[in-house]
């Protein structure tokens, strides 16, 4: 009874495959989304001001940190708790497939919010006029903790790491 039990709770790592592949089609729908956005903002190119200019491309940047994030959680989580990538010899692989265990996948992922929120913090700041005080505090303290998080996890990763 309990090789079964054992066995099952194994295989049961097969359920996580769908959601990883459902990362994929999450990156397809992002990619729809990214150029539907750079279709809207090519014709407008010459009429928009600057700052406008640089809000758009923050969201064009923004899409392509959660793309890059999907990607990682998506490679790296299948490959940590599903099964080895079975890459063919003489296709391109990525430097950092088979090198980051659930803890650097965590990092990273707590490195990527941070960009992330970064990116939404300065389009808030460049519009900061229309938005309220109250909300830009918030908003600021929001990324202040995600900011303190990821230190946080850094340096708990550190220390276990040295014992």
């Amino acid at each position: 009874m309990e090789r079964f039990i054992e066995n099952t709770m194994y295989a049961s790592r097969w359920l996580l495959a769908p959601i990883y592949f459902g990362l994929s089609l999450a990156v397809l729908a992002l990619s729809v989304k990214f150029f539907q956005e750079l279709y809207h903002i090519l014709p407008q190119i010459f009429s928009l001001a600057e700052a406008d200019v640089i809000l758009k491309l923050l969201s064009l940047i923004d899409m392509a940190l959660v793309g890059g994030l999907l990607v990682m959680v998506m490679l790296s989580g299948y490959e940590n708790f599903v099964s080895r990538l079975d890459i063919h010899e003489g296709t391109e692989k990525l430097s950092w497939l088979g090198k980051m265990d659930s803890s650097s996948l965590k990092m990273k992922v707590a490195a990527s919010i941070v960009a992330i929120s970064s990116i939404h913090l300065l389009k808030v700041f460049m519009d900061a006029k229309n938005y309220d005080l109250e909300y830009l505090k918030w908003y600021v303290i929001i990324h202040l903790t995600f900011v303190g998080s990821a230190f946080a996890m850094g340096y708990l990763d550190k220390v276990t790491k040295h014992d």
